[in-house]
Parts: structure tokens; C-alpha cells; sequence
């Protein structure tokens, strides 16, 4: 059984090694790769969350990470191909860049050092107001990723400029742009489920139909929360998921806790969400089906935990907050049987009196 998002080392191009894959040569490797369905998923965090972690006089990203039980991160990349919330361990002297060959390397080597690896590239993308730019930024962070093993790239494929009903076309189109980019390698593009255009599922639909999977390499960064932030009642979130958990490549956790009353009922978009963004032991969306949807459907990518409520809470329990989201994720993660959760974890990740902080 082949996991939906299973890139082997023989997907990468190996610029350093001299040789290149074929677009018909990375179908036979990813035909041939042996895949176990009941692999650990990898649990990860965005970079952004690692300053939890930090006690009184700062540590550096890799040892906070471990501080908070991750073995992979998220980073997101400047234009310029820095990497701005990542943080060495010379007290913040040394700064990543991926933008230089040497800065690759760099990068590579302390990811290395530390057991550690990059589960996830962010871009903020700008896509209808600066095309020429955006697919250049593309060519070089595909090149960085394929140099650091990198799976998947999360994009925006959102309008800043273009009327709504013009971006469909015009999304279809730079999607196909970004797929040829990335062709004969095996980095991968998540377009996460963002604002007010990719939370549409007919929306989604139509692009990801607009642009065939034949090539494997467009598909979905699954952020559990925003569908439900968009208004879809908490009884139909389930449903969005295994829909489109075929092309989950990559994953943002966080959770909101509405009140009784408007958990399944169509919400204004963002109501309220400042208030009941919560982190997802205590929140409504239950990450026991979600990792069974992603399961059934041969998902092997990430746990990436994403909150967005930690400035609710004193910086002193942050730590905590953070810690207890991701032990919760690492129970879930190797919990796969048959397209099934174990038992004992049927239901984890809603809320119980014991859970909440």
C-alpha cells in the first residue's frame, strides 16, 4: 500500500550527486517505494511556536524544539529565502539562509546534528500581484527543498488584487506554472484551506480538478480549524476532510471551542474567533477522526500543530499549552490499524474536564 503523500530519497533530485530523476523515472520509484501504513506520522510544529519554549535567556530552535517534543518543524521563507523564526545556538548570531549554497549546507548540517528535520516550507504568497517574482522564489525554494529533503511547500492560492470570480481561471492556470516547476522532483505544493476562497470546498474542488493529479504534485496543507472558522457546522467538518484527504500532503492542527449553540449551525465567517481559538485538547474538533480520515486515505506526512490562541494566556503557561497539544499529537501519531484508530484512542482530542488547562 502506497501513502498518499510517500516520497522516498530516490524522489529528490540530487543536484550534488549528479544525477536527476525523470518525470518517468519518479513514477517508478514511487510505484516501487514500500510504504507501511501503520508508520508513525512525523509531529511538527510551526517554526513560530518555538519561542514557547524558551525560558528566561533564550534557547536556540533546535533545542526547543525537543524541549517541546517535535521531531519536525515547519519554516517559513522570505522572499530572499531566509528563514526568519529559526534561531542557531550561538545566541542568535548566525542566521539561516537558503539563498547560498553554503547557507543550505548549514542548515542541513545542524538539522542533522540535532536528529531533526524540516517537515514543511511556508510561503506567503502574492501570486496576482507579483506572478514574475512569485514563480522565481518557487524555482529557487524547489531547488533548496529538493537539497533538504523537504516534501512539501505550503502555498496561498488566495486573491489579493483579482475579483473573485476572475481567480478561479487565473489559479488554475499558476498552479499548472508551479506543477511544471516542481515536475521530475518530489517536492510537493499544500495550498492550505485559507480565507475566504480555498475554505470553499467547491472552490477547492474545481482547482484541484482544474489541475489533474497526474503529476502528484498540487494538493492540500489541511488546517483543521480554518474550514471550520469559514462557517461549516462542526458535523459537517468531517465529511470536508475525507473528501479531500487524498490530496492532504501536509497538516496545520488547532482547534476553536464555539459554544453548544453554534457548533452546528452555518457561522458567519471568523465569527468570534479571536474569542474561542483554543488549543486542540480543549477544543471541538475531534483529532482522533481526523488522523483516521488522513489514515484511511494512506496519508504519511506530518502532524504540524499551528495555535493561534496562545496570546490568550500568560507567557508562564505557553510552554505547557504547547507541550500538552503536541503529547497529544505523538499519542495519536503511530495509532493506525486496519484504517482504524486503536480503541483506546477512539474520541482523543476533544475536550474533557481533565483536559482543559
Amino acid at each position: 500500500m502506497e501513502c498518499s503523500t510517500d516520497l522516498t530519497r530516490r524522489g529528490f533530485i540530487r543536484k550534488t550527486a549528479g544525477w536527476m530523476l525523470s518525470g518517468s523515472a519518479l513514477a517508478i520509484a514511487k510505484d516501487s517505494a514500500v510504504s507501511s501504513p501503520s508508520k508513525p506520522l512525523v509531529v511538527a510544529c510551526r517554526d513560530t511556536l518555538l519561542k514557547a519554549a524558551k525560558p528566561a535567556g533564550g534557547v536556540d530552535s533546535w533545542s526547543a524544539m525537543k524541549e517541546l517534543g517535535v521531531t519536525g518543524v515547519e519554516v517559513e521563507v522570505s522572499p530572499e529565502l531566509g528563514c526568519p523564526n529559526l534561531e542557531s545556538a550561538d545566541d542568535g548570531q548566525k542566521k539561516y539562509s537558503m539563498a547560498t549554497p553554503a547557507g543550505i549546507a548549514t542548515l542541513k548540517d545542524d538539522l542533522g546534528k540535532n536528529g531533526l528535520v524540516v517537515t514543511a516550507f511556508l510561503m506567503h504568497n502574492r501570486l496576482d500581484e507579483r506572478l514574475a517574482e512569485e514563480l522565481e522564489w518557487t524555482k529557487k525554494l524547489v531547488d533548496a527543498a529538493v537539497s533538504l529533503e523537504v516534501p512539501v511547500i505550503r502555498i496561498d492560492v488566495v486573491p489579493r488584487r483579482m475579483k473573485r470570480e476572475e481567480f478561479l481561471p487565473f489559479a488554475v492556470k499558476v498552479c499548472k506554472q508551479l506543477c511544471d516547476i516542481a515536475e521530475g522532483t518530489g517536492v510537493r505544493y499544500g495550498i492550505e484551506n485559507h480565507g475566504s476562497i480555498t475554505n470553499d470546498p467547491e472552490f477547492l474542488r474545481q482547482l484541484f480538478d482544474g489541475v489533474p493529479d497526474q503529476s502528484g504534485h498540487l494538493g492540500l496543507t489541511l488546517d483543521t480549524a480554518n474550514f471550520y472558522w469559514y462557517g461549516h457546522p462542526l458535523n459537517e467538518l468531517y465529511e470536508i476532510f475525507e473528501r479531500f484527504a487524498p490530496r492532504v500532503f501536509h497538516t496545520h492542527c488547532k482547534s476553536i471551542r464555539y459554544p453548544d449553540d453554534k457548533k452546528n449551525v452555518r457561522r458567519p465567517m471568523g465569527w468570534e474567533y479571536d474569542r474561542y481559538a483554543c488549543p486542540i485538547f480543549e477544543g471541538d474538533i475531534d483529532f482522533g477522526k481526523v488522523v483516521a480520515i488522513l489514515r484511511k486515505a494512506n496519508y504519511c506526512g506530518d502532524l504540524c500543530l499551528e495555535n493561534e490562541s496562545l496570546g490568550k494566556y500568560p507567557e508562564s503557561q505557553r510552554t505547557q499549552i504547547v507541550k500538552k497539544e503536541i503529547a497529544l499529537l505523538r499519542r495519536l501519531a503511530p495509532r493506525f490499524r486496519g484504517g482504524k484508530l486503536a480503541p483506546a484512542e477512539a474520541g482523543a482530542g476533544t475536550a474533557t474536564p481533565k483536559e482543559t488547562t
